[in-house]
């Protein structure tokens, strides 16, 4: 089941680039989890990624396919769709757009575990029920 799009705005900071303004390929996995955890808190309510003493999301793939490279300073539109995979596993499908142009897309793969056991668990149907994935 693949949910509506989610979308947030980011900005290539100075920490994100090279020697040459151009943003490394570490920068995208930022642009990724801060989509996410913006849509945990405005869309689910909860924190991300450790919700609390019983249940976080942690990460056990990630992939990017860079199309274009962004720049310092670039206004960036990252739209993210969710995916559920299993009753333990979300995948986040991710696209960045640069003035409307496909620059990178990509997804990331979280588990979610009880880290008191640090064992793979269940997402409470709450959670599910908040990511409109039941």
């Amino acid at each position: 089941m693949q949910n509506l799009e989610y979308v947030f705005e980011d900005v290539v900071r100075i920490y994100d680039t090279d020697a040459q303004g151009i943003a490394h390929y570490a920068a995208y996995y930022r642009f990724f989890t801060n989509t996410i955890e913006k849509f945990f808190n405005e869309k689910v309510g909860i924190p991300y990624p450790n919700v609390n003493d019983e249940l976080w999301f942690v990460m056990v793939e990630s992939h990017a396919v860079y199309h274009k490279p962004v720049k310092l300073g670039d206004k960036l539109t990252v739209l993210l769709s969710v995916k559920l995979l299993s009753k333990k596993v979300i995948r986040f499908d991710l696209k960045i757009l640069n003035k409307g142009d496909l620059t990178t897309e990509g997804y990331l793969v979280q588990v979610a575990i009880n880290p008191k056991i640090w064992k793979s668990v269940e997402i409470p149907k709450e959670i599910l029920d908040k990511l409109s994935l039941t």
